[in-house]
């Protein structure tokens, strides 16, 4: 089973491109998804979350609200290591069980989508890295207007990010998601032809 690892920058599309792959056939696991799953009451993440940062981040039905929670983290380096030193452990492993679920059920090309693969050291876990670009001034955008962020909330976010370069850098493949659905479906085409053939390699 080829294992794919699709990052890139915040908003820059790797949603969209992980979709455009599992419309052709590969499995997903969306590492968002699972750090949502960690976060759950119940699970050991939520404990350690809420020993740290209180009750206060907490909504009516007893969830961790994620936006406040971002927005506490995300102004303080020392804090949002903290968080991740809790959650990633936890979302590589129910990764991990994913890709297993996958091999075993005959999978040949599995894609996780990954935010931060390089930071986390989950691109040791992969076979191969796509990274997926967009320009600063629409990942300001993107963000602004999905996460109902200001530009300078929305500046810091892409600030305490690897630089887009260095991700581009270490990079397989690359998909300029700058352009129109149009164009990034042919590089996705291009991609999937790239890997098929990885697989007839071995």
């Amino acid at each position: 089973m080829l294992v794919v690892g699709i990052t890139g920058g915040i908003a820059t599309g790797k949603s969209t491109v992980t979709a455009l792959l599992a419309q052709k056939g590969a499995y997903h696991i969306d590492t968002d998804v699972l750090a949502h799953q960690v976060m759950e009451p119940g699970q050991p993440a939520y404990e350690k979350i809420l020993q740290y940062f209180g009750e206060n981040i907490l909504q009516t039905g007893g969830q961790i609200n994620r936006k406040k929670l971002a927005e506490l983290v995300f102004n303080n380096e020392k804090e949002r290591k903290l968080l991740e030193q809790v959650t990633h452990p936890e979302i590589h492993q129910l990764m991990l069980n994913h890709l297993q679920a996958a091999q075993l059920q005959g999978v040949t090309i599995a894609v996780v989508e990954v935010p931060l693969l390089f930071e986390t050291d989950f691109h040791k876990d992969v076979d191969y890295v796509v990274v997926v670009t967009a320009t600063v001034e629409q990942q300001l955008l993107r963000l602004m207007n999905r996460s109902n962020l200001t530009k300078d909330q929305a500046y810091k976010r892409l600030a305490a990010q690897m630089p887009l370069e260095e991700k581009v850098k270490r990079a397989d493949f690359v998909v300029n998601n700058s352009g129109t659905i149009a164009e990034t479906k042919q590089q996705v085409e291009i991609l999937w032809q790239h890997l098929l053939q990885e697989c007839v390699n071995g």
